[in-house]
């Protein structure tokens, strides 16, 4: 994790404007069950009135109100009304304050609105009471009228529906109460009222409130249906409104999380082909090829998909987790063990398909690697392939390959598949669980219908914010193991490199020098080359041969320092060459590898690879030593003509040839051919050589060759065997005094070619 986090470094103020983006989502995202709990409750349910003191308010309910309050309530009341046409007009509309009076007078309100509509066989036993034997108790319309006629005031009945359809009869008790109530009686019934109203719950009790000012608001003359229309509109506004900032904030969020993402795949991209630039071949042995390939594309983009994913899940799950929690605890609802055992539930689950999952996560990028250098290995060698017959081979190793990643692949995807039905029935389950926790709270009072609906999705949110980051671990993994692979590559430092006080060379005369030279590859247990030791001057031609496997490319290799000696020295100008800059020492090189590589562009582009600054008649000339103007003139875009990568479109003689080219443009000091005429024709390779000779004379040359007719003319040759110099000289000093070399000159030249006698010597 912290390699991943690490790359986010550089773009800290974009992860910022995410954080602010997912933040500012995050509360949009809280703020909207709250609408709808509101728009439940109270635009539906209270007609969108959400305080208990009416609007207006007739006289009449104004004196009953008063009925049932204490002295200190009184004066709360009455602080916010003013008389105004036989109706009291509601003067307080801050908003703090009528929410503190809610709690403050909820009590005789609740109390005054249920005298108002008091069940008719509840009213038979209070006019008991409160009549006393004068009338016999009866739940009917006719005794209410006795009662009214007893007490001197008229007692309404208010005829409502049921849920059946039935006609259930309410009478307002007020005027009963204000004719045979004192206010010790008054006291004594808010008292037991009270206790009553506890019973209902809070949430039910201040729906009963509302109703009151609904009930009194509707009988002042004020326009309930238009207050309620309002109320949704605006609540509806304001919900889409906080869903248009939701969207923005999520579009940008995903807009600088792509960006951030992409750049964290350029820059790592850079780095390590920056890092693999300076690999010296040991570096390049010890990755290999496909792995690096491998390392740049495919490891890099599933670290860039999991930064943008980390950026949008993993910051916004904990804010909107953090955020849930915060709302579900304000909702007042003791249902917190609900999301509690949700939450470990979801954690159980996850943990078990990942226990299951993970080491083929672990698997799948070493397996992504070998498809990557079977694919290679068989597409660079497909003429090979196709010249033995080894179609169905090969295609059976591509396919062992191939299989064994696909199968890795369905098992961690089977694997991870049941995470989204069994989370599916998970949320389902849970909120059937809160569903039917919450209906026995509303039955009780405790909570509203709408609550319950916030509620559940408050639960949803704190869920789906535990299932982001869970979610996570399925990435995670194969993001966390190459991170680990390119952190590998970045922090490998390449054996070869300047010295501190590296110098550049400062007198470019060309003469190469191996001093007591020894070699071996990092790992081996022998050394490659021992004790080489000889001079290469400027104007001569300096040839290596051998047998295969003998160490030649091995040796003129350490002259670029494509490796470094492990003994001895190799000087240029009589200075050592890890004590001049690398720059400075390869300027001065021209090197043609044994197998000539070019380059996707143009014929031109590729003669002006070493030397940029090369004029048309310089690439020309370079072009005329090395014998390939004719093939050039020939194409119908002469020097611009088309290079395919790698050179696949030209022969394996003009690619070499072209090779030769480079580096003769390049005009170095110090020309290496390692091996670089054998892919030509006797003819073409003779004359090269005499061009070269003439047009490269004051410079050292240093030809690896395996035919002896390619180095008969050199002023000096090394013959190498298994590592060691056999013997320097002439070809004639080395007919002589070298039976490796004359048994090389016998197996490729006639001994009348060679000069030798009948007697096997040489004549002269």
């Amino acid at each position: 994790m912290g390699k991943i986090f690490r790359n986010f470094v550089p773009y800290w103020k974009s992860v910022l404007v995410i954080l602010l983006l997912l933040t500012a989502q995050a509360v949009c995202d809280l703020a909207l069950p709250q609408y709808t709990s509101d728009i439940i409750d109270t635009g539906i349910q209270n007609c969108g009135i959400s305080h208990i003191l009416p609007e207006k308010m007739s006289d009449t309910e104004y004196e009953y109100a008063e009925m049932f309050m204490t002295k200190k309530e009184l004066e709360e009341f009455r602080s916010c009304y003013k008389p105004e046409d036989k109706l009291y007009v509601r003067t307080q509309n801050d908003e703090k304050k009528l929410k503190k009076l809610d709690d403050e007078l909820i009590y005789p309100i609740v109390i005054d609105y249920t005298m108002s509509m008091l069940p008719l066989e509840d009213f038979a036993e209070m006019a008991k009471e409160k009549v006393g034997g004068q009338l016999k108790p009866k739940p009917t319309e006719e005794f209410v009228e006795s009662v009214s006629k007893a007490i001197g005031a008229e007692l309404k009945v208010t005829k409502i529906k049921d849920e059946d359809g039935a006609d259930s009869a309410y009478v307002d008790a007020r005027p009963l109460f204000r004719a045979k109530a004192d206010r010790a009686s008054i006291a004594q019934i808010r008292e037991f009222m009270k206790k009553e109203v506890d019973a209902l719950g809070k949430d039910t009790a201040k729906s009963s409130a509302v109703a009151f000012a609904v009930k009194c608001d509707r009988e002042a003359g004020v326009d309930v249906d238009s207050i309620q229309t309002a109320y949704l509109w605006i609540a509806g506004v304001k919900m889409l409104l906080i869903s248009f900032v939701l969207t923005f904030c999520a579009v940008f969020a995903g807009f600088f999380a792509a960006r951030v993402g992409s750049g964290v795949g350029m820059t790592l991209r850079s780095r390590v082909f920056r890092n693999v630039i300076g690999f010296s071949n040991s570096e390049i042995d010890k990755f290999s090829t496909a792995s690096l390939i491998t390392r740049t594309t495919n490891d890099i983009q599933q670290i860039q998909m999991v930064s943008v994913i980390m950026l949008r899940m993993v910051l916004y799950a904990p804010i909107i987790g953090i955020g849930g929690v915060i709302k579900v605890i304000n909702t007042g609802a003791s249902m917190w063990w609900v999301i509690a055992l949700a939450v470990a539930s979801i954690m159980v689950i996850v943990a078990a398909l990942m226990a299951i999952a993970m080491p083929k996560f672990k698997l799948m990028q070493k397996l992504v690697d070998r498809v990557n250098l079977v694919s290679r290995e068989i597409l660079t060698g497909i003429p090979v392939i196709r010249a033995f017959g080894r179609e169905e081979r090969e295609e059976e190793i591509f396919d062992e390959a191939n299989v064994a990643l696909t199968k890795t692949t369905l098992f961690t995807n089977r694997v991870m598949t049941f995470m989204l039905p069994i989370m599916t029935v998970m949320m389902n389950l849970i909120s059937v669980l809160i569903v039917w926790v919450a209906s026995g709270n509303i039955k009780d009072g405790n909570m509203q219908v709408g609550e319950m609906t916030a509620f559940i999705t408050y639960s949803m949110q704190i869920i789906i914010s535990f299932l982001m980051l869970t979610v996570m671990s399925i990435f995670l993994p194969r993001a966390a193991v190459a991170a680990g692979r390119i952190d590998e590559v970045v922090k490998t430092e390449t054996s070869i490199k300047d010295a501190d006080d590296s110098r550049p060379l400062a007198d470019n005369k060309g003469v190469v020098e191996f001093r007591n030279v020894s070699f071996r590859y990092p790992g081996a247990e022998e050394d490659v080359l021992s004790d080489i030791s000889f001079t290469a001057y400027p104007g001569e031609t300096t040839a290596i041969i051998g047998s295969t496997g003998s160490g030649k490319s091995t040796l003129v290799n350490l002259i670029p320092r494509l490796y470094d000696v492990t003994g001895g020295a190799v000087l240029i100008d009589g200075e050592d060459i890890r004590n001049v800059t690398m720059e400075s020492l390869r300027d001065e090189i021209g090197y043609v590898p044994q197998k000539g590589i070019l380059f996707s562009g143009t014929i031109a582009s590729n003669l002006r690879f070493g030397n940029k600054d090369a004029g048309d008649a310089e690439i020309e000339k370079a072009a005329r030593i090395a014998q390939a103007a004719e093939f050039i003139d020939e194409k119908p875009d002469g020097y611009e003509s088309e290079i395919s990568q790698g050179g696949t479109n030209v022969s394996g003689g003009q690619k070499q040839r072209l090779s030769i080219a480079r580096a003769i443009a390049k005009n170095p000091k110090i020309y290496i051919f390692d091996d670089s005429f054998s892919a030509l024709d006797m003819k073409t390779d003779k004359k090269l050589r005499q061009e070269l000779d003439k047009e490269v004379s004051d410079s050292t040359v240093i030809i690896v060759a395996q035919r002896i007719s390619t180095i008969i003319d050199a002023q000096r040759i090394i013959v190498l065997d298994d590592g060691r110099i056999a013997g320097i000289g002439t070809h004639r000093d080395l007919l002589k005094t070298c039976g490796e070399y004359l048994e090389i000159a016998k197996s490729q030249l006639s001994e009348k070619e060679l000069g030798l006698g009948e007697d096997g010597e040489l004549d002269g």
